[in-house]
């Protein structure tokens, strides 16, 4: 499932590109955590994740100003993608690794799927269940982009890679969700703050080496021996990974061929 989530990524991504956010509103302002980052916060984060690599920026994302924003804004945009993509990339690194070990559940329509290689898995699904998988992400990226607690949007200063919790307005949703995405057993509800930093700095790193843990696995199933480390170790896929629904695509209508 985690694979899977990794893999419908893409979709919500696109979505997001075309995002403007909403102004908060005044109560949210007044009564929330507003605060916009900026460079020299994200030069002092850097040092704070690795202290040997520092800040390193050498396409200056850092310094843009995406689709008519202030610099502000975008940053906080960034920060938002690479939290949220370094969750999905987390659990994706750790649902490969159960998926390739014949790790599924044991009812319809999983029961019936026999490939121990997780692009093939989902390739197996019937397109009913993708459509539920596709718009449960769907859902969760609304969810959290709508902020129906009322605090500020993380373009808008807000905090980046907030979710609301489903409890915090229980009459905005039609029926009772369940435990909440962040901290569903309440386990950290009495960490102090220096503890809850520390959490925060380790998701980040974790996230960004789950990133490139996913990717090689994928890329070492589609192109055997591309990544030395796994070379002999993951299941190869014929397939394409870019193509949720379908098993194959014709690349040359994409090609620019001079002359032709």
């Amino acid at each position: 499932i985690g694979f899977i989530f990794h893999k419908m990524l893409v979709a919500g991504s696109s979505l997001s590109l075309s995002y403007v956010a909403p102004a908060a509103p005044a109560a949210a302002v007044r009564g929330g955590a507003v605060r916009m980052e900026s460079l020299s916060d994200l030069k002092t984060l850097a040092t704070g994740l690795n202290p040997v690599v520092g800040y390193w920026d050498p396409l200056k994302l850092g310094e843009a100003e995406f689709w008519d924003n202030t610099n502000e804004e975008t940053i906080g945009w960034l920060r938002h993608a690479e939290i949220k993509h370094g969750r999905v990339a987390m659990a994706g690194f750790v649902g490969f690794i159960v998926q390739a070990n014949g790790i599924k559940f044991p009812w319809a329509p999983f029961n019936a799927i026999t490939s121990t290689s997780p692009p093939e898995q989902w390739d197996q699904l019937p397109d009913a269940a993708k459509w539920q998988i596709i718009l449960g992400v769907g859902f969760l990226e609304w969810w959290s982009e709508i902020r129906v607690d009322g605090t500020p949007h993380y373009m808008k200063g807000g905090k980046p890679g907030y979710v609301p919790d489903f409890d915090a307005t229980p009459d905005q949703l039609p029926h009772w969700v369940g435990l909440n995405l962040y901290d569903p057993l309440k386990w950290s509800k009495g960490a102090s703050a220096e503890k809850k930093q520390k959490g925060l700095l380790t998701e980040l790193n974790n996230g960004r080496l789950a990133m490139l843990g996913i990717m090689a696995f994928v890329s070492e199933s589609k192109v055997p021996g591309s990544v030395p480390a796994l070379a002999g170790k993951i299941a190869p896929y014929s397939g394409e990974v870019m193509a949720p629904f379908a098993t194959d695509i014709d690349w040359s209508s994409w090609a620019y061929i001079p002359g032709a």
